[in-house]
């Protein structure tokens, strides 16, 4: 049985291998469509440029999985520090879950305090930041499935800003929100915290800054809205 001889590509190196390449190469281009010639030429005469871009793109990748390394590296020395299970949340009574909330902030890097309480004006816990401002949070501590309805929300509508001089505005449940709500906070410039994201600020150890982005140097407090 005869072995089959195997087609082998050398490059072209004397003078009449290249005229040939030439010739070849410039009858492939001379049958390509006019787009396909004009772009095989600008990658021949500007092939940095590709390069580039791949490069761009590659550092781009690589800079975002930085980013998340270092986030989820946060996160888990936040949750080391101070962490809470959704039980144990449930569990607590209505000032035992306040103080969670305020030293969940003073985990986050806040200077909070827990202000709830008659006469608490619809602000629980309050907090300072020195690149994020002020914020009040409404604490809704509630049975498993509850909703929080429209009253909280206007409440703190009406005394964020005006009363407490907060920049952001929080209401946090262990349990849910009315349909209506995520539309009206995001209106009203107020973060809403139901039990999922609890979950995730409490247990998981995201900041609480961080799930809702909050901006750095607010210029102004918020307004009661008309």
């Amino acid at each position: 049985m005869s072995r089959r001889r195997r087609l082998r590509i050398h490059r072209p190196r004397r003078p009449a291998e290249l005229a040939a390449a030439g010739l070849t190469f410039a009858a492939v281009t001379t049958l390509l469509p006019p787009g396909l010639r004009v772009l095989l030429s600008a990658l021949i005469t500007h092939w940095q440029w590709p390069s580039l871009t791949l490069l761009a793109v590659a550092g781009a990748g690589a800079l975002r999985a930085g980013l998340t390394r270092s986030r989820q590296r946060r996160d888990r020395v936040r949750r080391a520090a101070l962490s809470f299970r959704a039980d144990q949340l449930d569990a607590m009574d209505e000032r035992a879950f306040e103080e969670a909330l305020r030293d969940l902030m003073i985990r986050d890097g806040w200077r909070a305090q827990r202000v709830g309480g008659g006469g608490d004006q619809a602000a629980d816990v309050t907090a300072e930041h020195p690149l994020l401002g002020r914020a009040v949070l409404q604490a809704k501590h509630t049975r498993i499935g509850a909703k929080v309805g429209a009253p909280v929300r206007y409440a703190v509508n009406r005394t964020a800003g005006p009363v407490h001089g907060a920049q952001h505005a929080v209401i946090v449940t262990n349990g849910g929100f009315t349909r209506d709500a995520p539309a009206w906070g995001a209106r009203h410039h107020i973060h809403l915290v139901d039990r999922e994201r609890l979950h995730q600020w409490a247990q998981d150890g995201a900041a609480l800054h961080e799930l809702f982005a909050l901006p750095t140097r607010p210029r102004r407090m918020l307004r009661r809205a008309a």
